[in-house]
């Protein structure tokens, strides 16, 4: 092996002496003991960490030739996976309803953040996702992109629904009809189901959660609406709902993508390993192969989803996938920044608030404040 920097010296210089050691016959079972040891290790590791598949493998490589298999999903070990993330899942329910809700991750009020404080930041989010949900609307519409890289427009689709695309991302960037907005966007989802297929809209079904956020709160009080349009202004039992939705649609999209590109689609994970070798297993010393490797990964992204979806230790879970999701970012450069910007977006709300009722009283009280 050698080392950046560094030149053997001449071998002829250096005394080798070889010994022959024959291993008692008893020791063998100490080696298979030792190496399950270190796949089971591999294993921790990789349910810790898998964010190295963590990027959207369709965007970066052609799905087409490894189309989704449902039914691969109730073959062996595909089974194991899902039957292992749902029991995780039921867990960690079952372990945070018997803590009453309670975050293991301490909150803003831990570091001593005020109720007034954190009223004035409800007022913020608004704003602060209409910039991560925005940006990237303007920019893949004006690349002819549905929501994501690998959902191009063709023919007149690419006018009608790349125009409307920037039009919502105008809409929520400004602050401008933002609940026609997002309504429009919602709508967008929708017809994009009919156009590029319902697989591709669920894989971005953040954007409906999206949609369902601006339709239902608007983009609070820092926005044109606030200014020249107060009439349009939800009610606060409307607008408790704004967060769930979006909360709720993000942990749907994360969990369709875990099928779909890795559960029910192993061959196309293993194709974008080929060509992207971030099996870091090896790195570790406990090297895996590529189709444990998805597995694994696959699983842990069905419990992120799941958990966001019924709100299961959220702050933890987001946490978490807050490094999983950007363990790739330096790979696959700014494809994936505009791809994950709406996702960096809910994921930062949602380390802050939680569905308790305080903070829903702070989040009314912040984005209705006049």
């Amino acid at each position: 092996m050698r080392v950046a920097g560094w030149e053997p010296a001449d071998s002829s210089t250096i005394p080798v002496t070889v010994c022959r050691v024959e291993a008692p016959p008893a020791k063998a079972p100490m080696r298979s003991t030792a190496r399950s040891l270190h796949h089971h290790l591999a294993v921790a590791v990789l349910l810790a960490f898998p964010g190295a598949v963590y990027a959207h493998e369709k965007w970066f490589a052609d799905a087409k030739a490894h189309p989704t298999q449902w039914e691969q999903v109730f073959r062996f070990p595909q089974i194991v996976g899902v039957a292992v993330a749902l029991s995780a899942t039921v867990a960690l329910a079952l372990l945070w309803r018997r803590s009453g809700g309670r975050t293991l991750l301490p909150g803003p009020e831990g570091f001593g953040a005020t109720p007034d404080g954190r009223a004035r930041f409800y007022a913020l989010v608004p704003l602060i996702l209409g910039i991560h949900v925005g940006a990237p609307l303007l920019v893949l519409g004006i690349m002819g992109q549905l929501f994501s890289p690998n959902n191009p427009l063709t023919g007149p689709w690419l006018y009608c629904l790349g125009v409307a695309q920037i039009g919502v991302g105008l809409s929520v960037l400004y602050g401008g009809f933002a609940r026609a907005g997002g309504a429009a966007l919602c709508l967008l989802w929708l017809v994009g189901a009919g156009v590029v297929g319902l697989e591709s809209m669920l894989e971005n079904a953040h954007y409906l959660g999206f949609g369902l956020f601006f339709a239902l709160t608007g983009r609070g009080p820092y926005a044109i609406d606030r200014l020249l349009f107060p009439a349009l202004e939800p009610s606060p039992r409307v607008s408790r709902l704004a967060m769930p939705a979006l909360r709720i649609g993000t942990g749907l999209g994360l969990t369709m993508v875990a099928f779909t590109e890795k559960l029910a689609n192993p061959e196309l994970a293993r194709a974008f390993l080929q060509h992207h070798p971030l099996n870091f297993t090896a790195w570790l010393g406990i090297p895996m192969s590529d189709d444990l490797f998805v597995l694994c990964a696959g699983s842990t992204e069905l419990v992120i989803g799941l958990c966001l979806i019924f709100g299961i230790f959220p702050r933890l879970i987001v946490a978490g996938a807050w490094l999983l999701i950007n363990m790739s970012l330096t790979v696959f450069n700014w494809v994936e920044l505009v791809g994950h910007l709406p996702l960096y977006g809910v994921m930062a709300i949602l380390l802050v608030w939680t569905p308790q009722d305080d903070d829903q009283r702070l989040w009314i009280e912040g984005v209705l404040r006049k």
